[in-house]
């Protein structure tokens, strides 16, 4: 069994670090901390993440911030992150982040806190709708919505027009995974605005960022009223679409089907109605937020790398060929394609932190003793970027930093992506599969034009995304690229 209610007596709730960490004078912080307000001076509260790389390099690959009496560890170094993921030793920690979209989400799979059983009936129903041969039924359905992208792209591109790569991918992730996992259509291609869902979505998201950084839930009045409004609309969307499931409309063993019809394994037990909504919310937040940013910086990359690009769309050429709707096995034999994604969900890991507790009083890399309970917060970004790691150019983009023997030659627990042990990202096949297919039908079909003015600029919301990316498109018409990936009628 992973991580359950095996370990229940862990202490529940916020902790300061200085109630865990009994070394805590050990740890660096910034300078110039201030009485009660802590490390306040010059902090960007609209970039936090960002803020904290800042102050990682500074401060070394530990180091703590302390913001309204609330003290916080964090670390990025290889060697601290890879004892951090050893299972026996230290749990998921459900943070201040995470539990800020619990009135919505409630005990779903990403933000279950580990004593609660809701997880693991969860993710033993669900884990089967992630194997290969669901996967390879998934696959015509990705392919089907990735036309729908093209389509609009090839639009474009007649018109000589850029594309807002974000919001396109955020409309081709979305429309995937409610295609896919719940039999639904939010005909995001045929609006001119994102669907309400989207635009509810990201203010849940952007109102639970903004908990983090006011010392009362009071002074976000207004806006807890309209978080309130989001919530209710997330909910009655998904409500009305399990209520025509139930009614017999759709479902062909999709994961909304497995949610309502399959009981656990060993016990029998079935997931609420309640939880089913929960999981549904989950998968479309989670399971399009996270992809949409990796394709983006993936194509913000590959635009500014063409030689890279050129390299990756031989490989698409010579594996697929003249196949007009490249088969489920042909994606995997992209192989040079996912080392860029790889490395783009290096640099920039759409999901950028994850927090571990220590089931038991214990030393954190031989030198930081630990109460159980208390719990740090790992920068995926920086641990991605550690030069005893990465080497000294860890900062530069470069695939090959994937190539197998790479691989092999860097020590465990360095790339982190998809978080780490029992509670790592579920969908995490289903996103790379997602992902790879995409880039390999848009870099057989198009060039890609960067903005030459253009400089890269991360938003936060729970996830990161490239802000503001504009690029322009070309149609390729070479033999078979310039046909339709997906139906085949000659472009």
């Amino acid at each position: 069994m992973a991580e359950t209610t095996t370990r229940s007596a862990s202490p529940k709730g916020f902790r300061s670090a200085d109630q865990g960490w009994p070394a805590l004078h050990r740890i660096p912080h910034p300078p110039r901390r201030l009485p009660l307000l802590g490390d306040v001076l010059g902090a960007n509260r609209s970039r936090p993440l960002q803020d904290s790389m800042r102050l990682g390099r500074q401060l070394g690959p530990i180091f703590r911030r302390k913001a309204l009496g609330k003290e916080f560890v964090f670390v990025w170094g290889a060697a601290l992150a890879a004892d951090l993921a050893d299972e026996t030793r230290f749990a998921k920690h459900v943070g201040l982040g995470i539990a800020n979209l619990r009135p919505v989400a409630g005990d779903a799979l990403f933000t279950a806190y580990n004593h609660e059983p809701n997880w693991q009936l969860a993710h033993d129903v669900l884990a089967p709708g992630f194997s290969r041969e669901a996967m390879a039924g998934y696959h015509p359905m990705m392919l089907d919505v990735a036309g729908r992208l093209t389509d609009h792209w090839d639009r474009a591109a007649l018109a000589g027009q850029p594309v807002d790569v974000p919001g396109d991918m955020t409309k081709l992730t979305l429309e995937t995974i409610a295609r896919t996992g719940f039999g639904h259509d939010f005909g995001s291609f045929e609006r001119s605005r994102p669907h309400p869902f989207v635009t509810a979505m990201v203010g849940t998201l952007a109102y639970a960022q903004r908990l983090n950084t006011v010392p009362a839930p009071f002074l976000l009045s207004s806006a807890a009223r309209r978080n309130d409004a989001d919530i209710a609309y997330l909910n009655r969307t998904v409500d009305d679409l399990v209520r025509r499931r139930r009614g017999g409309s759709g479902g062909s063993g999709d994961l909304l089907d497995r949610m309502l019809e399959t009981a656990h394994p060993e016990t029998g037990e079935r997931l609420s109605l309640e939880n089913v909504r929960r999981q549904v919310i989950t998968f479309l937040v989670a399971g399009h937020e996270t992809t949409s940013g990796a394709l983006s910086f993936a194509l913000y990359y590959l635009a500014r790398h063409p030689e890279v690009a050129a390299r990756a769309r031989a490989e698409v050429d010579q594996v697929w060929g003249d196949t007009e709707r490249p088969g489920y096995d042909q994606v995997a034999k992209l192989r040079y394609v996912r080392r860029v994604l790889d490395e783009s969900l290096r640099l920039w890991p759409t999901a950028p932190a994850f927090a571990r507790e220590a089931l038991e009083d214990t030393v954190l890399a031989g030198e930081h003793p630990m109460r159980r309970g208390a719990w740090a917060l790992v920068l995926t970004p920086l641990l991605h970027r550690d030069p005893a790691a990465w080497g000294p150019d860890a900062e530069r983009f470069d695939p090959d930093r994937f190539d197998p023997k790479a691989v092999r030659s860097r020590p465990p627990h360095t790339f982190k992506p998809f978080g780490t042990g029992a509670r790592a990202c579920i969908g995490r096949q289903f996103a790379l599969h997602e992902a790879t297919l995409v880039l390999g039908l848009l870099l057989r079909r198009y060039t890609l034009r960067p903005d030459p003015e253009y400089r890269l600029r991360v938003t936060e919301r729970l996830t990161l995304m490239p802000d503001g990316l504009r690029m322009g498109v070309e149609r390729r018409a070479v033999g078979a690229e310039a046909r339709c990936p997906v139906s085949g009628v000659e472009g």
